[in-house]
Formats: structure tokens, C-alpha cells, sequence
């Protein structure tokens, strides 16, 4: 399998989080996915640009950077924002913490991404921004 990569940018509207994640399950049907592995993905890109407009933008219109790498079966899915950044990420990763409960926020878009996911990155700085990495391996099948 040959590598490959995507990169798009998006504007932080919630309009916009179908098109990224029909987008990201687009690339990766090339490495033949389960229906299981094309959902995951999809709900753990769907988590990630959630965060970036809720959370990265509030109440304000951003750029939004997705980069999706294949690399044998391996999926990698940078989702970037230019925003607030969050201060404690560790805090943030906990189950149920929500700095925005009155918008009824469950607190488990991370818990999510790392059960859909193989591995998760946060890589977040005040007034900078946040990164998010998801690695995900697609099981082989025949074609």
C-alpha cells in the first residue's frame, strides 16, 4: 500500500463537522475499513472538530487544519486549531470535566477519541491553539 495524505481547511462552523468526517471515512475506505473501523473513525474525527468549535473558538469563526496520513494500514488524523488552547489538558482528558456545562457538554470527547481510537495526542498551549493526533491501525482484509 502506498502512502498517502489529505490536508483541508474548514471553517469552525457545526455545519461543518459532517463534511470532515465523511471526508476523513472517504480517504480511509482506500485501506478497505469494517464498517466498525469507518465508524469509529468518523465518530472520533466528528469528537475532535466538535472540541476545536466549541471549545478552541467559542463563540467566534476559526480555521480549523485536518491532515489525514495512510501510511501501510496505519490512519493518522491531525485535527488543528488556532484557538483559546486549553490550559490543563490533563484535566481536560478526564471523563466528565466540561468547562461548558450550560451547554449540556458530556465531558467525554476525549474518552471517546481514545476508545475509538489507538492512540491520542493532545498537544494544546494558551492562546495558541490545540492539536489533536489519532492513530488508528485497519485490520487487513482481502479487497
Amino acid at each position: 500500500m502506498q502512502n498517502n495524505y489529505v490536508i483541508f481547511k474548514i471553517p469552525s462552523l457545526s455545519t461543518n463537522e459532517s463534511f470532515a468526517r465523511a471526508a476523513v471515512a472517504a480517504f480511509c475506505a482506500n485501506l478497505n475499513p469494517t464498517i466498525d473501523e469507518i465508524i469509529e473513525i468518523k465518530t472520533a474525527v466528528s469528537e475532535a472538530v466538535t472540541n476545536a468549535i466549541i471549545h478552541g473558538y467559542e463563540n467566534t469563526v476559526g480555521e480549523i487544519q485536518i491532515e489525514c496520513k495512510i501510511k501501510g494500514q496505519l490512519v493518522e488524523i491531525i485535527v488543528e486549531d488556532y484557538g483559546s488552547g486549553i490550559v490543563n489538558v490533563e484535566m481536560a482528558r478526564e471523563p466528565l470535566y466540561t468547562t461548558k456545562p450550560e451547554l449540556e457538554r458530556s465531558g467525554m470527547g476525549f474518552a471517546v477519541m481514545e476508545t475509538y481510537m489507538d492512540e491520542v495526542v493532545v498537544l494544546s498551549e494558551k492562546d495558541i491553539g490545540t492539536k489533536v493526533i489519532m492513530r488508528k491501525t485497519i485490520s487487513e482484509r482481502k479487497k
